[in-house]
């Protein structure tokens, strides 16, 4: 489902023995390899040879996906430039020793003979000349791949009076999260499939696909899992996205991973979310395994990213027979972390469903067993939760999801959340930080083609007039009029979930991820208040809130009040805003 690409995320190599240090499997790895020494081999034949390093190849290849063709012609017209630029500079003179300042009388005479004599021949000799310097530009440019500049009508619509008079159903995004193996899924692929949101074909054939291999009870997650890997292992590991509607509201399901190597994409998941439910296993030891593993981290990270309101399916009660003492031991204690951890109780809901049988999911159970719990299903505790508002007068802002090939009208699409403002078809916007503006071709809400989208809508831009190596997951849209700055250092205020000191971490927002350190610790402040209690500490204990001060490896663009998570060795360890 996804086509997500994150470079170099840190997985652990325990869990991902047959990844390199850049995420990719031993095949990849292969190939990128073969790719590589054609890419030299072109580069070395022809008419003029051209010398690159390895690490431009790489970069290069990686940016164009591999596409040997494309690279090649890249390299060379970006070595073709640099020669150029060499030879335009302007190459000093020598000047004979002793010689005086202007011509001599008899230059002046030959000089002036020259120019009468020879008008006709300097004419011809402009001509030829021209006609060369054609020929060599016209050769030049058959060796260019970019493609010309497309011009694309705007509407001029005033997208802020169009979207007042529109009835549309409101759209809302919320992220599955919880510890591995805890049906988040299976549960997600049993809801869709009850809203036939997918055909029964299709689940037929997931059903088939997965007896084969013996995983008979996997047939529901390949619904959001599609990707090989994730289908072999039985886990998510990126970010699947899904739509469907109801009467009111258009939703789409954001699956995050729950293992832990994977928490990266759960963060960029959790980002585009306005709420979360919290899938968890209600099996005998099961649960208790997954509150010490991810279902802490995940309900700490969605908190922190401004999550405020859960819904949590107690999953799997068919495996204790919907034991009503089990479903209240779990809500008693995964209530008390969720408000200890900054959540109000009014905002929390806890249903006991099974993925696997669909009860309670949109359909309340008809066994007896579970004949005690009144209260709504799955699907009605989501169609209960009310949309937030979203900034869409605001400047332009998304942050790039998903950069791929779309059709062949559309050789080339951003996928994202639009955070704040709007954006129409004909815009031009500004992406950051490469700094290069593009023009939007066409755009796409939830799959259908519009004229304009506005904030906390999901879209799909259809770019013209850019090259996709200025492009990343991760980058951030806007306008040049209201643009985002690209910072190397900021102050930021947040919870620390482990012991904070000056040291190394890696900074995450949404699909962006950059290395950087802990360079200063500010202060500790008081919860409630915000008021400083200690300048200068030593050492930050879990579960203070304090200042510090973060500086980063590259210039990115990060600007307040955003959300941001630091990470080391694998674990989370703070969270909070940027100031």
């Amino acid at each position: 489902m996804s086509r997500h690409r994150i470079k170099a995320v840190g997985y652990d190599d325990e869990e991902l023995d047959d990844y390199d240090d850049d995420g990719y499997n031993s095949e990849e790895q292969e190939f990128a390899q073969q790719c590589s020494e054609e890419v030299f081999k072109q580069l070395r034949t022809g008419d003029s040879p051209v010398t690159a390093t390895r690490e431009e190849v790489q970069e290069s290849l990686w940016h164009y996906y591999n596409d040997v063709e494309k690279t090649v012609n890249y390299i060379r017209n970006k070595k073709a430039k640099e020669t150029k630029k060499k030879q335009s500079a302007p190459a000093p003179v020598a000047k004979a020793k002793g010689s005086s300042a202007g011509p001599s009388p008899d230059d002046v005479v030959l000089n002036a003979q020259s120019s009468a004599k020879g008008f006709k021949s300097k004419q011809s000799a402009a001509k030829s000349t021209g006609d060369k310097k054609s020929t060599d530009l016209a050769s030049g440019m058959d060796n260019l791949s970019v493609v010309e500049k497309v011009n694309v009508k705007s509407k001029n619509l005033d997208v802020l009076s169009e979207f007042e008079k529109t009835k549309r159903k409101r759209a809302m995004n919320f992220a599955v999260i919880g510890h591995v193996d805890a049906g988040k899924s299976t549960l997600m692929g049993r809801l869709l499939a009850d809203l036939k949101a997918v055909d029964q074909r299709t689940l037929d054939k997931y059903r088939r696909e997965a007896e084969k291999i013996g995983k008979g009870s996997f047939a529901l997650a390949w619904v959001l899992d599609q990707g090989s890997e994730e289908r072999a292992r039985g886990v998510t590991i990126d970010i699947a996205t899904n739509n469907f509607e109801t009467e009111n509201t258009v939703f789409t399901i954001v699956d995050s991973p729950g293992h832990r190597d994977f928490v990266p994409n759960m963060i960029a998941g959790a980002s585009q979310a306005d709420f979360a439910v919290l899938v968890i296993d209600a099996g005998t030891g099961n649960y208790e395994a997954g509150l010490k593993g991810q279902t802490k981290e995940h309900a700490l990270l969605v908190r922190s990213m401004g999550v405020q309101r859960v819904i949590v399916a107690v999953n799997k009660m068919d495996s204790v027979e919907w034991n009503k003492d089990r479903f209240e031991e779990i809500e008693q204690q995964v209530s008390s972390f969720l408000t200890t951890a900054g959540f109000q109780a009014k905002n929390l809901s806890f249903v006991p469903c099974s993925g696997i049988s669909g009860a309670n999911v949109t359909r309340r159970s008809e066994d007896p067993q579970v004949s005690w719990y009144t209260g709504r299903t799955v699907i009605e505790e989501l169609e209960a939760t009310e949309p937030h508002a979203h900034a869409v007068d605001k400047p332009l802002r998304m942050t790039i999801g998903d950069v791929f090939r779309g059709s062949v009208q559309n050789p080339l699409s951003i996928s994202g959340r639009l955070d704040a403002g709007s954006v129409q078809v004909g815009d031009v916007i500004l992406t950051m930080p490469s700094g290069e503006t593009a023009t939007i071709r066409s755009l796409e809400v939830d799959g259908t083609p519009q004229d304009w989208a506005v904030a906390g809508q999901n879209v799909v831009l259809n770019l013209a007039n850019i090259d996709p190596i200025h492009l990343r997951t991760g980058d951030v849209i806007c306008r040049a009029s209201a643009p985002i700055k690209n910072i190397t250092s900021f102050t930021t205020k947040v919870l620390a979930f482990e012991h904070l000191m000056p040291s190394m971490v890696d900074v995450h927002h949404g699909r962006l991820h950059v290395p950087g350190r802990i360079s200063k610790l500010v202060a500790t402040l008081d919860k409630g208040s915000g008021a400083v209690l200690k300048k200068k500490p030593k050492i930050i204990a879990p579960g203070t809130v304090a200042r510090i001060a973060v500086e980063m490896d590259q210039a990115v663009p990060l600007e307040a009040p955003t959300r941001i998570v630091l990470r080391a060795g694998g674990d989370t360890v703070a969270a909070g805003l940027l100031e």
